[in-house]
């Protein structure tokens, strides 16, 4: 069944339906993870940290399509007008259609890679504290 709830949700249902659930796939994963991190010095750790960190608060490629949105309405100003909608021409309409596919994939993998990020800055927080 489709659903808006997102990853978290769906992950509960999972779960939620399986009897074993250390054998989980996602958290499995995580499991390990973890257990890397643990397996580091605290230095080490710190250092990982940071560079989460980084990674969390980047801004990836979004912006830039983000502020290239008016370039796009530059695209339909006078001058080009005549030469993309003269004798019915349909450059336009694929020109738009491939710039949406690769704002949507970009933003896409943008969000993925901060929520890793967020995953991997928790468990590092986490096993940092269970040091202190």
């Amino acid at each position: 069944m489709f659903s808006f709830r997102g990853d978290a949700h769906k992950t509960y249902l999972t779960l939620k339906r399986q009897k074993d659930i250390h054998t989980n796939k996602i958290l499995k994963e995580t499991a390990e993870i973890k257990s890397f991190y643990k397996s580091l010095d605290s230095e080490v750790l710190k250092l990982v940290y940071y560079r989460m960190i980084k990674e969390q608060s980047g801004t990836g490629i979004i912006p830039i399509f983000v502020t290239a949105i008016p370039w796009l309405l530059f695209l339909f100003s006078n001058s080009i007008q005549d030469f993309l909608f003269r004798n019915n021409n349909l450059i336009w309409i694929g020109f738009v259609s491939l710039y949406l596919i690769i704002l949507t994939g970009s933003a896409i993998l943008h969000f993925k890679e901060k929520a890793w990020s967020a995953l991997h800055i928790e468990i590092i927080t986490d096993v940092l504290n269970e040091r202190d």
